[in-house]
């Protein structure tokens, strides 16, 4: 995924977006397929399962650009929040329910069988895709090359104070929390509040994102990446907490608290990029952004071990939500980033 994923901002810019997801979901559902095949028969080995799915990930590489970018093609401007809260409460939704539902499956009729019903949802997400309308984008004269197009990518990307400033901010602050919260995070709470406690912990963030999903229907945001920053570095908290005293009711409070700043964020991230950016460059902006807030989720995984080895693993949790909480208000001492105002919000007093 994050190899290809420049390529797939180039292409969600240059073809239909339609298109590129429907044949990205009927690719995924044919690597999911073999490999549920290839379980239920008996005869998957461990390389196989490892090339499909270089291909799996290389296919969500080129869907995610496209899928981020088609939301201010479907809705008009003024209906940008309410339609990303709509999608966000979906996700959010199915993110609680996806697992049990997954669980079920495996410790009914197996692995093979579970997957084989992932490959089934990816082509259904084909077939639904066929009653999405969307609107035609104009096509230059002259279609430029894919080395040019990754270059003007590129050359907007850091000619935009504020997307590059937040964007590298979340490359560390992504380290962190797949380091500190999701590595060292589950070995202190199982000597501390549990198994289950952490459980309820993660569940809580859940919640409390959905919650402020159902907010933002109601509540208009003025300044986006104002607010999505505040938000996001609420995330320092619990990891402070589970730092220093790990009691499960103080957990569950700031990880509710966390949730729901993380989702504020998001939202403040979409609107930002969805009302700031021209469409034609859109999908390559979302691309650059998930290259850079990716990339380092692997390197947190693997230095947190070492890190909680040498230092201790709840002394390494407190200087890491710190750490956290200064990156993200560092943010906003970027004044590109603090005063970016909601363009929409800006057409229509300017109407009035």
């Amino acid at each position: 995924m994050v190899l290809f994923l420049l390529f797939g901002g180039v292409i969600a810019d240059r073809f239909p977006r339609t298109l590129v997801l429907q044949l990205s979901n009927l690719v995924s559902a044919l690597t999911q397929g073999v490999v549920a095949w290839l379980i239920i028969s008996g005869s998957a080995e461990l390389w196989m399962i490892i090339v499909l799915e270089v291909f799996n990930g290389a296919v969500s590489a080129i869907s995610f650009p496209a899928m981020a970018s088609m939301v201010p093609q479907l809705v008009r401007r003024e209906q940008l929040q309410p339609a990303n809260a709509l999608l966000s409460l979906s996700r959010g939704g199915l993110t609680i329910v996806g697992p049990t539902l997954a669980a079920l499956l495996v410790v009914t009729v197996g692995p093979g069988w579970a997957l084989a019903a992932d490959a089934l949802s990816w082509l259904l997400a084909a077939v639904l895709l066929t009653r999405v309308r969307v609107p035609p984008r104009p096509t230059a004269e002259e279609q430029p090359g894919t080395l040019r197009e990754l270059r003007e990518g590129w050359t907007f990307f850091v000619g935009t104070t504020w997307l590059w400033v937040v964007v590298l901010a979340f490359g560390v602050l992504n380290a962190i929390h797949t380091g500190a919260w999701f590595t060292l995070g589950p070995a202190v709470a199982k000597d501390t509040i549990g198994e289950q406690g952490w459980g309820f912990v993660l569940s809580a963030e859940s919640v409390g994102l959905l919650l402020m999903t159902v907010v933002l229907l109601r509540i208009r945001v003025r300044r986006p990446l104002l607010v999505g920053m505040l938000g996001c570095s609420l995330m320092g908290v619990p990891m402070m907490v589970l730092g220093l005293e790990p009691h499960l009711v103080g957990l569950l409070l700031t990880t509710f608290v966390a949730g729901a700043g993380i989702e504020l964020f998001s939202m403040g991230w979409n609107l930002a990029m969805q009302e700031n950016i021209e469409d034609r460059m859109l999908s390559r902006a979302y691309s650059y952004d998930a290259l850079g807030s990716f990339v380092a989720m692997p390197v947190g995984q693997l230095i947190y071990g070492p890190l909680g080895e040498a230092f201790g693993y709840r002394d390494v949790l407190v200087v890491s939500g710190v750490v956290y909480m200064f990156v993200a208000l560092l943010v906003l001492s970027s004044r590109s980033v603090r005063n970016l105002p909601r363009s929409g919000l800006v057409e229509e007093q300017v109407t009035a």
